[in-house]
C-alpha cells in the first residue's frame, strides 16, 4: 500500500524535479506536471485536495483507456478530465514498486530527452 510520502520520495528521486507548494503534493519537470494530488470537486462544496489519490500524466488517450479498463479498482477519471491524458490513481491500491513505475513513466513522458537519459543511468533502487 502506497501513500503520499511514497509519491514525494519517488518523485524527488528523479532528476530536475520541482515540488510546487500546495495543500497536497505537486511535482513538475521542465515546468510540466507529471504527478499531483487529486483536487476533488463536488457540487456546492469547496474543492478538497485528496492526498490519497494521485493524478498521473499518462501520455495519450489510448494509455488512459487501457489503464481505466484494465484496472478500474486502481484507476479512475472524472468528466473534468475528459480529453486530457490524465488518470487518477488510488494510492492504497498499489504497492510502492508499482507506484515507482507509474511515477517514473509519467516523469519520462514529461521530461526533455536529455533528462530522461540521466534517469536511465540511475539504479532502480533510487527510483523505487
Amino acid at each position: 500500500m502506497a501513500d503520499a510520502g511514497d509519491v514525494r520520495r519517488l518523485a524527488l528521486a528523479l532528476p530536475h524535479v520541482a515540488e510546487i507548494e500546495s495543500d497536497g503534493f505537486d511535482f513538475r519537470v521542465a515546468d510540466k506536471g507529471f504527478v499531483w494530488s487529486y483536487p476533488e470537486r463536488r457540487p456546492g462544496k469547496p474543492r478538497l485536495i485528496r492526498t490519497d489519490i494521485a493524478v498521473l500524466f499518462v501520455g495519450d488517450e489510448a494509455e488512459k483507456q487501457a489503464l481505466l479498463l484494465g484496472e478500474p479498482g486502481v484507476f479512475f477519471t472524472t468528466p473534468g478530465y475528459d480529453g486530457w491524458p490524465l488518470v487518477m490513481l488510488r494510492l492504497a491500491e498499489v504497492d510502492v514498486e508499482r507506484l515507482a513505475e507509474l511515477v517514473t513513466d509519467a516523469w519520462r513522458m514529461r521530461a526533455p530527452g536529455a533528462l530522461v537519459g540521466e534517469a536511465d543511468g540511475l539504479p532502480s533502487a533510487e527510483l523505487g
